[in-house]
């Protein structure tokens, strides 16, 4: 076996660490002109094989979708509780449900344009690309120590704010640039080796696990705010993580057991900074060629992909039936209509019956409030990002974690992170159109 990579020179880590970092930073967050249209690059490839290349991209989407249905029943991890028996089926239903809409056998009351069109089109196409692409184009942010090296710089911040270890940076990192999903495994590792006290687990697991930029990025392009790209992003990322400093310091989060095996970290005798260089250097010369990381996180993202496809489908479907037809929604709603109201939104009981969805899945807020003025629609992409727990996703990857989570502790920190995110992002939503910053 050749281990080559790992001698690599001094130099030679310090120019992938700073080119890569570099790469990294301007594919995800340095907006382009290309055709008339200004977003994000990696934004621009995923357009480009959805709208220029469709037929492609819908033959990989059914590939991907199959690979996600077929997979825990080959694996036998369909039956391993409820919940997964219960996805399972939800990604059955909803490779069945792209097939009817693609050949134009479903029901005509699916086939309405805010129904399996709007599913299909806007949101399982669309995440079915970005996925896979933005996993590729991520090898560049978390591969080469720009991670590491925030996670060091951090260190001195996390404990005082959020009652966490320096550490617990790179694992809020790790989500919001790859997945809950990753997150979660960082996370549930730590906490199994003694690192994290249940405490600490908990803030991680609920506070840090956001959807992934790629999520993000679909969210903001739903509501049709990718013009404001960067000033959504940063927003919703401040608001995030100012809501989890406030959940640490609440029940049940507060009640929790606070022991752990193994102390935080020792400060060093050097300076912070040149400490962080180094951790960046170090990990930027024991990292793998990079053909293997690309093969790597693009392999990551076609299993996230073709997991979360079929049942954003299905459970999109199911949303969006219960909105226009029962009542469930304006139900939930009313514990948040205080909250709408006081953030002096124009139709406070609309837009918290569509923000309440957000606990059955992340998208479907951003579904049914997309037609809204914009600060309904940027309080929606925010809220949909901060509330980090929902059914459909994060909540199963909790429970297959040895985090001490119940559902009941998760449902209410879902409701107060919610809650706080709301009064956040009206607050800021309406400086940055004072401030000409969104309109």
């Amino acid at each position: 076996m050749n281990n080559n990579h790992h001698y690599k020179s001094n130099t030679l880590a310090v120019i992938q660490m700073t080119g890569f970092s570099l790469l990294g930073i301007a594919l995800f967050f340095v907006p382009i002109t290309i055709g008339g249209k200004r977003t994000i690059a990696f934004d621009h490839m995923a357009g480009y094989l959805v709208n220029e290349q469709r037929t492609l991209a819908v033959i990989l989407l059914f590939l991907l979708m199959i690979y996600g249905v077929a997979k825990p029943f080959v694996s036998g991890t369909w039956r391993s509780n409820a919940t997964n028996v219960v996805l399972s089926a939800f990604k059955v239903l909803g490779l069945v449900l792209a097939v009817m809409y693609v050949t134009g056998t479903a029901p005509d009351m699916l086939m309405t344009k805010d129904m399996l069109p709007f599913l299909f089109e806007k949101l399982a196409l669309p995440v079915g690309m970005i996925i896979p692409i933005g996993a590729l184009m991520l090898s560049f942010l978390i591969a080469f120590g720009l991670l590491e090296m925030m996670g060091v710089i951090m260190q001195p911040v996390m404990r005082p704010i959020w009652r966490t270890p320096g550490s617990s940076a790179i694992d809020a990192v790790a989500s919001f640039v790859g997945s809950y999903s990753v997150g979660l495994l960082i996370t549930d590792r730590v906490y199994l080796k003694g690192a994290y006290s249940a405490k600490e687990a908990a803030i991680i697991a609920t506070g840090f696990s956001t959807v992934s930029t790629a999520f993000v990025v679909i969210v903001a392009k739903t509501l049709e705010l990718m013009p404001f790209w960067n000033v959504y992003f940063w927003s919703c990322l401040v608001i995030t993580f100012l809501v989890t400093a406030i959940t640490a310091r609440l029940p049940p989060i507060r009640n929790m057991d606070d022991q752990k095996t193994i102390t935080d970290e020792i400060d060093f005798n050097q300076s912070r900074l040149s400490q962080a260089w180094q951790t960046g250097v170090q990990t930027a010369k024991s990292a793998p060629p990079l053909y293997r990381v690309l093969g790597q996180n693009l392999w990551d993202g076609i299993q996230m992909s073709a997991a979360v496809v079929p049942a954003i489908i299905a459970i999109g479907l199911f949303g969006l039936l219960l909105e226009k037809y029962t009542p469930v929604f304006d139900i939930l709603g009313l514990a948040l209509v205080p909250f709408t109201w006081l953030g002096g939104l124009s139709d406070p009981m609309g837009a918290a019956k569509g923000l309440s969805s957000g606990l059955a899945e992340m998208f479907l807020p951003a579904l049914l409030l997309a037609q809204n003025d914009v600060l309904t629609r940027y309080v929606t992409a925010v809220v949909s990002v901060s509330s980090v727990v929902f059914f459909s996703g994060m909540v199963p990857c909790v429970l297959a974690t040895k985090i001490p989570l119940s559902v009941a502790q998760m449902v209410l920190i879902w409701f107060i992170r919610v809650a706080l995110s709301i009064l956040f992002a009206c607050a800021f939503g309406h400086l940055a159109i004072h401030l000409g910053w969104i309109y």
